[in-house]
């Protein structure tokens, strides 16, 4: 299978260092919903986007927020090759998600994404 087709999310796809993060918080922009914040910043010769995950102690117990973390690595996997070339992401997840379905994050995320102008 040609790698534009894989669906695997290696971690040289994500991001992992501070300095990213504070990258795209200081650099990048913004769309806040009600269960999470889609941040954004565009990075010439980065590539590929890159995609980094959030999930703050505020939102349980620990099997609380690595479900929410698999669900958010889920819903950007799947949707990996719709989205722009040389663009870090950064999703922040709200007190909300916790108790969010798979389906109900994954429209917020599309909704923001298309607002945010991240896909094709």
């Amino acid at each position: 299978m040609p790698d534009a087709y894989s669906l695997s999310f290696p971690k040289t796809r994500r991001l992992t260092r501070d300095s990213d993060f504070e990258r795209v918080k200081r650099e990048g922009q913004a769309e806040r919903g009600k269960l999470m914040v889609l941040g954004t910043v565009a990075v010439k010769n980065s590539g590929g986007p890159r995609t980094g995950f959030i999930v703050s102690r505020r939102l349980g117990s620990t099997v609380v927020r690595n479900r929410v973390r698999r669900r958010f690595r889920e819903i950007v996997r799947t949707h990996q090759h719709n989205l722009r070339d040389d663009m870090w992401i950064v999703l922040v997840a709200r007190r909300a998600a916790a108790n969010a379905g798979y389906r109900v994050l994954e429209d917020e995320w599309l909704r923001l994404a298309k607002r945010a102008s991240i896909l094709l």
